[in-house]
């Protein structure tokens, strides 16, 4: 049974709470405030955008548009990608606008001006309104897949195909509708962090790679509130003995305390402002309006236990000479479905290549170059891969095509 969902008389003799217990009580008021926040907030864009209106409509109706336009990039957000999103969604249009939705998440390693880029971060996430709940599933970037009749990596699909192919795919192997595609290069991550005053994080460990990065090179364990630069070695370093598990663990768990920190927010002009602020480095077809009201939707979330997280089951093989990642599609199709029934899946990862509890503030793996070998004898993957990751983490540090030197 879900840990969400409510306890009821049953055969077993197990009562529910009583409705006017101290603890329903407790919830109803809890309830009661965190709709009430929402409605503040709710009620404080509009007041904000009403006052902006009356003194200025005209311009800002101008601004409007600009940042609308600024977001939805028309290099990006094509009439092939709006297609994609509109064809897999045909059988699964929201009931209402607060229906749970997917939205396909990427970042890349493109700059501005660039029309030639790799897919570097692939997130599938679950957005659950009513029920204040995020669902995160990185797939790796290396995932083997087959795409018009050719194998190849599954951010191969974004070369040929751009968001469009990469809608497309991701949809196929979830088995899911996707209703909306948002991306962010990942020179945007430092500037949405700077904009946002810096992301404080829980780093996990001690990481270290001074062959693939210049700026921020080292970043010490411990609580920390991460800068741009830093919030960009912390996301994108993968000189581990897993190699990218544990870099998409931690853009998960940047994710997680990006949204803690706008959630709580009590200003909305902060939300648009941000919107402006990095309007340049994220191309989304959704609105302004979207998404100023998704974040009001979502004020009162409990980011801590709301906010699940998995990856699809999967582990690294060679392939007839090339390092891919080869899914267990089975295993995923048991995970979409919990995804879908808005539980939480990182269970399913448990036994998985790579897995570490993301509920805890620390690992036994070390990040720095030099401690390679040892994380590798301790961590929780390595009893049967600890030559496959150590070789991994050695041709990572000289190789990664995921750092900003390449």
């Amino acid at each position: 049974m879900s840990k969400h969902m409510r306890t009821e008389e049953n055969d077993s003799g197990v009562d529910a709470p009583d409705e006017y217990s101290r603890d329903n009580v407790e919830r109803y008021s809890n309830k009661r405030r965190k709709h009430s926040l929402r409605r503040s907030i709710v009620r404080g864009v509009v007041i904000a955008l009403a006052a902006i209106l009356v003194g200025g409509g005209v311009a800002f109706a101008f601004w409007i548009n600009k940042v609308q336009s600024r977001m939805n990039n028309s290099q990006v957000i094509t009439p092939e990608l709006q297609q994609s999103l509109a064809d897999t969604s045909t059988d699964s249009t929201p009931d209402t606008p607060n229906d749970p939705y997917y939205v396909l998440l990427l970042g890349t390693d493109g700059r501005p001006g660039e029309t030639d880029y790799r897919a570097d971060t692939i997130i599938l996430a679950r957005i659950d309104p009513p029920n204040k709940r995020v669902t995160l599933l990185s797939i790796p970037r290396d995932t083997m897949v087959e795409w018009k009749g050719t194998t190849m990596k599954i951010n191969g699909v974004h070369t040929y195909d751009g968001a469009a192919g990469m809608v497309q795919i991701v949809s196929e192997k979830c088995g899911v509708q996707i209703s909306h595609y948002a991306e962010i290069a990942f020179d945007g991550l430092s500037t949405l962090t700077d904009a946002m005053g810096g992301v404080t994080v829980d780093v996990d460990q001690h990481m270290k790679d001074t062959e693939n990065f210049d700026d921020v090179t080292e970043l010490e364990p411990g609580v920390q509130t991460l800068n741009g630069a830093q919030a960009l070695f912390y996301c994108r370093c993968r000189h581990f003995p897993d190699g990218d598990y544990t870099r998409m663990r931690h853009q998960r768990t940047f994710i997680k305390a990006m949204l803690n920190q706008l959630l709580a927010t009590n200003d909305p002009t902060k939300i648009v402002n941000l919107v402006d602020a990095t309007a340049d480095v994220i191309s989304t077809d959704l609105s302004v309006s979207d998404i100023v009201a998704l974040a009001s939707e979502m004020v009162g979330m409990d980011t801590e236990n709301d906010i699940y997280t998995a990856y699809v089951p999967s582990e690294p093989k060679d392939v007839d000479g090339v390092a891919y990642v080869v899914a267990d599609w089975n295993a995923l199709d048991e995970m979409m479905k919990v995804i879908d029934a808005g539980e939480d899946p990182s269970s399913l990862d448990v036994d998985q290549y790579g897995y570490v509890d993301e509920g805890s503030s620390s690992t036994s793996a070390d990040a720095g170059a030099d401690g390679a070998t040892d994380s590798a004898n301790s961590s929780p993957v390595a009893t049967s891969t600890a030559t496959t990751s150590s070789q991994s983490a050695e041709s990572t540090a000289s190789s990664s095509t995921s750092a900003p030197k390449n």
